[in-house]
């Protein structure tokens, strides 16, 4: 807490909701949209400003020229910034959806990259928004071969409600049929170019194991009349997403779910809401409220609800509950087990190969298309089948280049602007998304000596890769290069990017789900094992990480819980 302490409750009465969402982002919307429907009032707490659906997309229809670098950075903000400055999908026009480091501090025992978005919507504004379903394999094999424990649920479990979501959200796709990537509930895909149509048909006949697809994308290809309903349109194919779109396209909770919220009388959003800490009453053994520090004012205040949805994003939400201390849980929020903060893991995403593709002079595409092509995992899924755990999956597609006189020609000219009307050759790529072992050591905890601009501690991050991921990601490597030799790709090319981890953007754990309370935080609903009014549905209730982009997994977890939650209410269970 800030050195001197002065709480502005307002009246208890005041600031009391029948339910306390923590965060605005892709599960804190789903929390808020699913509680609200049910009619709770619903307060939601950001730590970040407030950002309104097309009000607030400043770039959003910006041309290159309009930019005073073109898209690119200064480099004294470069150098200021050297952390948020890799971010995928970071640049000019997108930096308004990004932290700066400097404002964020956070402590580095290990190499790790902590991306992220403070504002309403969060990182939902700024996400890839790949939507594949886990296959009942990832519920089932971190326990079978032995690198994690048993997950509470299995994908009979979660199925329904990832149709749940896929149909609110939007997600376009095909049904193909592939065990190792389930088919959902989909709007026409972003069809294949030319190049891609023949490349999967060589996979398909040469292997009868591996699966070249249309991506499952969270963009609106077909609107059906529900997202006409929530104000949306059809994508334009502008690959413009990270702005912000205005026609709102792609899934968002600023754009989707909270808007849906908001129509319903019951939502109370709060920006510049940083949460200190969840508050818990031990004579009613219960939490009963949550305690923020204003961003701008740094004042103090408590607001007390019936249920506690905590959706910071996975470290933050583990930041929010190691701190969150009292007599009957001094080593944090419902921390029995010492586990809290603990099994933190990551996605793989250090391999990429590409290639030249032979053929397709005459051939060209159009618009730009926002979703790439996905190559299905085909490791360890009935039998661990080599000499690592887990599995990857790949994202992939072909493109053409520029064409060569361009490239020669400065970039200034009457032949430099001949040049653009010329295409290259035709050329490849596929980099891994891959599964990461939850273990002990990788964790995060909170700083013994160092404070935020709040007096909030900061956390700590202890995150590193393993042999497990050394070697699959060589096997990647060697498997990729090998498929596309075989399949006619011509000079191709290995590339480890040493990234550090948190990078990929989708860390998870810290306060898993299980059915142990010994060696879980959470239940099979996402309730704390012994506080049974609080929940943990974002990336940092994962048991495992699994091959899968995990962002729809958590909005089918997060609907789940939100309904259950308004049951249990309902029959004053809470």
């Amino acid at each position: 807490m800030p050195d001197t302490l002065n709480i502005n409750n307002k009246g208890v009465a005041q600031n009391t909701y029948d339910a306390i969402v923590i965060g605005s982002g892709i599960s804190g919307g789903w929390a808020a949209k699913e509680l609200c429907e049910h009619g709770l009032k619903t307060l939601v707490l950001e730590r970040g400003r407030n950002v309104v659906h097309n009000k607030d997309y400043p770039t959003a229809t910006m041309n290159p020229w309009d930019f005073p670098h073109r898209g690119e950075m200064p480099k004294k903000f470069v150098d200021e910034n050297p952390l948020i400055t890799e971010a995928a999908g970071f640049d000019e026009s997108t930096s308004h959806f990004f932290i700066k480091d400097k404002d964020h501090p956070y402590v580095q025992e290990k190499p790790f990259e902590w991306i992220r978005g403070y504002q309403v919507g969060g990182k939902s504004l700024i996400w890839g928004r790949a939507c594949p379903r886990w296959s009942k394999y990832e519920f089932i094999n971190p326990a079978k071969f032995g690198y994690g424990i048993e997950w509470p649920i299995g994908y009979d479990d979660i199925a329904p409600w990832y149709s749940h979501a896929e149909l609110f959200a939007g997600i376009c796709g095909n049904k193909d049929g592939i065990e190792a990537m389930p088919d959902g509930e989909y709007l026409p895909p972003f069809d294949f170019n030319c190049a891609e149509k023949d490349l999967q048909q060589k996979i398909s006949s040469k292997y009868k194991d591996r699966f070249m697809i249309q991506g499952r994308w969270a963009q609106l290809t077909q609107p059906t009349a529900l997202h006409l309903s929530q104000g949306r349109g059809k994508c334009q194919a502008r690959d413009l997403c990270m702005r912000g779109c205005p026609f709102g396209a792609y899934f968002s909770s600023v754009s989707s779910t909270l808007p849906w919220a908001n129509k319903t009388g019951n939502l109370t959003i709060r920006p510049f809401s940083v949460v200190h800490s969840i508050i818990y009453d031990e004579k009613k053994n219960k939490a009963v409220g949550v305690r923020i520090i204003d961003a701008n004012t740094h004042q103090a205040t408590e607001y007390f609800s019936k249920i506690i949805f905590v959706n910071a994003s996975a470290l933050n939400s583990n930041l929010i509950l190691l701190n969150s201390t009292s007599s009957r849980f001094p080593n944090g929020f419902g921390n029995d087990n010492g586990l809290l903060g603990k099994y933190v893991c990551f996605q793989n995403y250090r391999g990429s190969v590409g290639g030249d593709v032979e053929g397709y002079e005459d051939k060209y595409y159009y618009g730009r298309r926002t979703a790439e092509c996905m190559m299905a995992n085909f490791r360890n899924i009935k039998k661990n089948d080599v000499d690592f755990v887990g599995g990857y999956m790949a994202f992939t597609g072909c493109y053409r280049e520029r064409g060569q006189r361009e490239q020669q020609t400065p970039e200034i000219g009457a032949d430099y602007k001949d040049s653009m009307s010329e295409a290259g050759n035709w050329g490849m790529y596929m980099y891994m998304q891959g599964e990461t072992v939850p273990k002990k050591e990788n964790h995060v905890a909170l700083s013994q000596d160092k404070k935020d601009q709040w007096g909030i501690p900061l956390l700590t991050t202890s995150v590193g890769y393993d042999d497990n991921d050394e070697k699959m990601l060589k096997d990647f490597l060697t498997q990729s290069s090998e498929m596309l030799d075989n399949c006619g790709i011509k000079n191709i090319k290995q590339h480890d990017n040493h990234w550090a981890p948190g990078r990929d953007i989708h860390e998870m754990g810290g306060c898993r789900m299980g059915k142990d309370p010994k060696t879980s935080m959470l239940n099979k609903m996402n309730q704390f094992h012994n506080c049974k009014n609080v929940f943990v549905t974002d990336g940092a209730c994962m048991a495992s990480t699994a091959n899968q982009s995990p962002s729809i997994l958590y909005m089918a977890l997060t609907a789940r819980a939100a309904n259950y939650a308004v049951d249990e209410l309902k029959r004053g269970n809470l």
